[in-house]
């Protein structure tokens, strides 16, 4: 099953009107893969925010709590795409990222990484082994901090909801608020979970392809990264029910069963 369908090909349909805002969209990255703190992005989630509401998705006009503005600080370099691209699909994709589009229109392309690394020049085959090896470490390393802020953000909802019988001068707006503010912070979480397992594949099609096109002994710390990765996405696993994603309309994608499949390099 693939994530998306006749819907994400609306943003492409209309690009030449929105190609000027699109391009101005273009998130300022800050430092560890985080946004930059800006007005401009400030002002893009907001829309985003505004976006998912009108479209009938979670979205609470409570403030965030310290934990819940740093799980979505966390979440974004995997709800980003792993290799940069045009500026337009960078746009989109930060677009996405905001809700200010369906996270379910987007396709998932899991050749892109790959793509990516081989399009430009390179002097060596090593320094593309090596770029891989460097991302999926990178992020198996960013998995386990963005894990235990959302066990503390899932502690502060479970107090929320608790706290909810007790308050008598919350109303109907309050009480639904705080509903949309739980579901939000669990749909974000699925969605880097789901995220994750895409990158994880795109990863590993990347390895197998090195493997053909230019095979050598590197591959060897790539295959050990990508397994480092693999473990520790299964920290993702016990904060949600595996049917979240789809609870959340996100489509769970096949290639996600990639992340189960026997390691690259053989042996011997």
């Amino acid at each position: 099953m693939t994530r998306g369908g006749g819907g994400r090909r609306l943003p492409l349909l209309l690009a030449p009107l929105l190609t000027p805002w699109l391009l101005a969209s273009c998130a300022q990255e800050g430092d560890f893969g985080r946004p930059a703190k800006s007005a401009w992005n400030g002002l893009v989630e907001t829309t985003g925010t505004l976006a998912a509401r009108e479209r009938g998705e979670p979205a609470s006009a409570s403030p965030l709590t310290d934990d819940e503005a740093l799980l979505r600080d966390r979440a974004w370099r995997f709800l980003m795409p792993a290799q940069p691209r045009a500026a337009f699909e960078d746009a989109l994709a930060n677009l996405t990222r905001v809700r200010a589009l369906p996270p379910a229109w987007r396709p998932a392309d899991i050749p892109a990484y790959h793509e990516g690394l081989i399009a430009g020049p390179f002097r060596s085959p090593v320094s593309r082994y090596r770029r891989l090896s460097e991302d999926a470490t990178a992020d198996a390393r960013l998995i386990q901090a963005f894990a235990g802020v959302a066990e503390r953000v899932f502690e502060a909802d479970a107090m929320r909801l608790r706290a909810l019988p007790l308050a008598r001068s919350l109303d109907e707006w309050d009480l639904r608020q705080a509903a949309m503010r739980v579901a939000e912070n669990r749909c974000l979480v699925a969605w880097m979970r789901l995220e994750t397992g895409l990158r994880l594949a795109g990863y590993r099609y990347a390895l197998e392809h090195f493997l053909v096109e230019m095979p050598g002994r590197e591959a060897v710390p790539a295959e050990q990264a990508l397994a480092f990765l693999e473990a520790r996405r299964r920290l993702l696993d016990p904060l949600l029910p595996p049917e979240a994603a789809a609870r959340c309309g996100l489509a769970e994608p096949a290639a996600t069963e990639a992340t189960l499949a026997p390691p690259v390099v053989a042996k011997y």
